[in-house]
């Protein structure tokens, strides 16, 4: 007897409206015992709001325009009822079942008297992925619209949440690792280090299910199987770092590019972004080059890919990030967008993981395996030649220096002290559009001026901290205004507001009290200075994180008294 798609939709509602995480990991532990093992996985990532696994090579891509087109369809309501229903929930989930409460469903969709199974939106969900060629959108559409009928109110709520990827139910994937060890009796620590270094908390849950401690314990990193990559603090300064490391540290440059993880096995390879996204289509030449020069039997490699201009120097970000999304005329973009890649870790080679390794064994051993060049590295004690090897980084048009701790292990998802980024200004923030407005003049046919959110772990909403039109060039504005017209959910005069989706790097002055937001802060002179298509709403800064740099601003200044 296969599971009901209702009975997951009931518990993401109980999620929404209970706060305490014991609670939320305890409704989820019941919730995956009562499954069979062939739903686990499956289940356990659409709680997540995810469609597939991370690191999973299909992509469903459809845009929040086509889901919002079929759901107006279904229900025979128009763009000014839509607008009004998301003005009353604020969520696109919760208007779209209030429209399936209130609206008139067609009826063929009503016929359909059997229930929606967890299996069966899955199987859905991957015939969607899997559709492709001419005529493609319209079968796409075709399946989505037969899934909609499908489905009850409340699950059709929860469709279009796993379909966008926004839960909000503050349930995450740290209280997944908890509710998979009540769910099967495995010790949190392994449930969370076998989620670490396979990536997939949905494949954990289901050996968990199946073969319990024993099993969970067995999972190891292997190729094909992208790990989360190991990430960084940022540091005050050399000096800082210096400190904190014992006195002596591992200096590399911060390259101005895309964090990668290449996986080699038999001659075969495929490159993953740092979101565990499969790029290996959008990157021939790499392929081409990791075959050539790693040489091993199977390895896991890290590194960055740089897109290259006139004298060898890289060119801005911006530019590469038009080879990631790419998925077409890939000849023609290799030759327009060149790009180099230099390698910094190793973490598998050969059938063992070398996690446990110390971070100059694995350097060590990367010199070794490969002819790719390594990013350039300075390991010192002395703060004077840190800090010149830093000014040399930044002259040569790199970010600043990455510190890496001698004996460091590598600690995939983790940012701990072990690796530090050094850079010489204020610490940009990555946030999400999630409204934009019309511009003025020339600009009065682009969404230029855009509304920016940090992430609230606690409830999985995203709060306002600022607004800017600056840092976009004519041509990124153009295409942004393309691509956030595609996720908008309402359009109120000049201003639209959009799924969030489209993820920014942003620089500021300051951080200020404001009563204009709802969270009470405010970017001053916020400024764009790159689109972050390799990360994800999920990769965006937490609430608490800008709260921490807006503190941090009063070591070196006095706080404002109010009279």
């Amino acid at each position: 007897m296969q599971s009901e798609f209702r009975v997951l939709a009931e518990l993401g509602d109980k999620l929404e409206n209970t706060r305490s995480r014991n609670l939320m990991a305890e409704l989820v532990a019941d919730f995956l015992r009562s499954l069979s093992s062939d739903e686990v996985e499956p289940a356990t990532s659409m709680i997540l709001g995810r469609a597939f696994p991370k690191g999973a090579s299909r992509t469903l891509e459809v845009s929040w325009a086509t889901v919002s087109g079929i759901v107006k369809r279904l229900v025979k309501v128009d763009w000014k009822r839509f607008t009004e229903a998301f003005g009353r929930t604020g969520d696109l989930g919760a208007t779209v079942k209030a429209l399936f409460e209130t609206g008139k469903i067609r009826k063929q969709a009503t016929l359909v008297q059997r229930s929606l199974t967890i299996l069966e939106v899955r199987r859905t969900l991957e015939a969607i992925a899997e559709t492709s060629g001419a005529g493609s959108r319209e079968r796409k559409e075709r399946l989505l619209e037969t899934l909609f009928g499908s489905a009850t109110p409340l699950e059709a709520k929860y469709v279009v949440k796993i379909l966008i990827g926004e839960m909000r139910t503050g349930f995450h994937e740290g209280l997944m690792e908890l509710a998979v060890s009540k769910a099967f009796d495995v010790p949190k620590e392994l449930v969370r280090k076998a989620n670490m270094i396979t990536g997939d908390i949905g494949k954990v849950a289901e050996v968990a299910k199946l073969r319990g401690r024993e099993g969970v314990s067995e999972l190891r990193v292997r190729a094909f199987q992208p790990v989360k990559p190991m990430l960084a603090q940022t540091a005050v300064d050399v000096e800082d770092v210096l400190r904190q490391h014992g006195g002596e540290s591992a200096f590399e440059y911060k390259l101005d590019g895309a964090r990668v993880q290449i996986h080699v096995s038999e001659g075969n390879v495929r490159v993953f972004s740092r979101r565990l996204t499969d790029v290996t289509d959008s990157f021939p030449e790499i392929v081409q080059q990791s075959q050539a020069q790693i040489r091993a039997d199977e390895a896991i490699v890290e590194g960055e890919i740089i897109a290259i201009g006139e004298g060898g120097r890289a060119v801005p970000f911006q530019h590469l990030m038009r080879r990631f999304r790419r998925v077409r005329n890939i000849e023609a973009m290799v030759e327009k967008i060149p790009v180099q890649l230099q390698l910094f870790d190793l973490i598998y080679l050969d059938g063992r993981s070398l996690i446990d390794d110390s971070y100059v064994e694995r350097r060590k051993q990367l010199k070794k395996t490969t002819d790719i060049s390594l990013v350039k590295q300075k390991i010192t004690a002395n703060q004077d030649v840190a800090e010149s090897f830093l000014k040399e980084a930044l002259d040569g048009g790199h970010e600043g220096l990455v510190a890496k701790k001698l004996d460091s292990r590598y600690t995939p998802g983790i940012r701990g002290k072990h690796w530090f980024k050094i850079k010489p200004s204020l610490e940009p923030l990555d946030l999400v559009v999630v409204a934009a407005e019309y511009g003025y003049g020339r600009r009065h046919d682009w969404l230029s001026d855009y509304y920016l959110a940090a992430r609230n772990p606690g409830t999985g909403e995203f709060l306002v901290v600022g607004k800017t039109f600056k840092g976009l060039t004519d041509q990124e504005i153009i295409e942004m205004t393309r691509r956030l017209k595609e996720l908008a959910v309402t359009e109120e005069r000049r201003r639209v507001t959009v799924t969030p989706r489209v993820v920014v790097e942003v620089a500021y002055n300051e951080i200020q009290e404001s009563p204009k937001y709802r969270c009470g802060l405010a970017l001053r002179f916020a400024r764009i200075t790159r689109i972050r298509d390799d990360k994800s709403p999920e990769d965006v800064d937490t609430i608490q994180k800008v709260r921490a740099v807006y503190e941090r601003q009063f070591e070196k200044k006095a706080r404002f008294s109010k009279p």
